[in-house]
């Protein structure tokens, strides 16, 4: 199964956390902090939001910044994806 965003909506994919801080201590689950860079799996089409002509600027594969409690998560075969708008993401890593 795929998922296809519609308008202006974004799917996307969490970076792991990292596991191990730079010293070497090995954190557990509970005290590894919520990833914030995330992966783009696919692009909804654009279009009229709200009155407004949206045009998506963003393609998949690309690297991006969003909010720590920005979107919606869901769980399709075993892997969580979180569905934002374009206007929810802050930046694009280079």
């Amino acid at each position: 199964m795929t998922l296809r965003p519609l308008l202006d909506k974004v799917v996307l994919k969490k970076e792991e956390a990292a596991e191990t801080t730079k010293a070497g201590i090995i954190l557990p689950g509970s005290a590894q902090e919520k990833p914030q860079v995330s992966v783009i799996v696919a692009v909804g089409p654009g279009g009229i939001v709200d009155g407004k002509e949206v045009v998506m600027t963003l393609k998949a594969g690309e690297k991006v910044i969003t909010g720590k409690y920005t979107g919606t998560e869901v769980k399709l075969d075993g892997v969580e994806y979180t569905i934002v708008s374009q206007s929810d993401i802050l930046a694009v890593v280079e």
